[in-house]
């Protein structure tokens, strides 16, 4: 028996097999090539939830109404349809991403650490910038990174300056107008809360 290939079968899983081939070949954001994917134990929780809210309820929920207006006959000016398949598209990229991420996770939790004076991964670190105002910032992974919240990726500029300083250290962080002196006031292990 002789089975023959359907050129129907690709329309119902994504458009064109460049989809695939931009995920294979593009690096993952702001990880740097071959380096290890850190994140704490709530970044790697949030990605979690974030996979199973996808991949359990809005992905079998969006499967249903593309059915659903498959079956109203013309496909070609039904919104229902064409909108579910570019959102279905959009979901499963992200659900690749975050499965890729999870796989390729090193979970570290900061508060196992313990007394520790010298900054890595998951320290929460206070420094003294150079307008003399203190400011709070704890590094963790790239997927976990908010600024405004004093959140900073391991792989940033002032991550990396601080990055196996000690209390009482000096360290320079470049700046878009020159060089800062940033002085390390406290160091310390901790859970780390993320926003959601």
């Amino acid at each position: 028996m002789r089975v023959l290939k359907s050129s129907m079968s690709k329309a119902f899983i994504k458009e064109s097999d460049a989809d695939d081939e931009d995920d294979e070949l593009q690096p993952s954001p702001l990880l740097p090539l071959g380096q290890k994917n850190y994140m704490t134990p709530q970044g790697f929780q949030r990605l979690q939830n974030e996979l199973d809210q996808l991949w359990r309820i809005e992905r079998p929920e969006l499967v249903k109404t593309i059915t659903w207006a498959a079956s109203n006959g013309d496909r070609s000016e039904n919104g229902d349809y064409i909108y579910g398949k570019k959102r279905l598209r959009e979901i499963d990229k992200r659900i690749r991403f975050l499965v890729k991420r999870m796989d390729h996770a090193e979970v570290v939790d900061p508060a196992q650490r313990g007394e520790c004076e010298q900054i890595f991964f998951g320290a929460t670190v206070t420094v003294c910038r150079a307008n003399g105002v203190e400011y709070v910032y704890s590094i963790v992974g790239v997927d976990e990174a908010n600024p405004a919240q004093g959140l900073v990726s391991w792989v940033s500029p002032l991550a990396r300056a601080l990055m196996k300083a000690r209390v009482g250290d000096e360290v320079m962080l470049k700046i878009p107008d020159g060089v800062e002196a940033l002085e390390v006031v406290a160091v310390v292990y901790q859970e780390i809360q993320n926003p959601t």
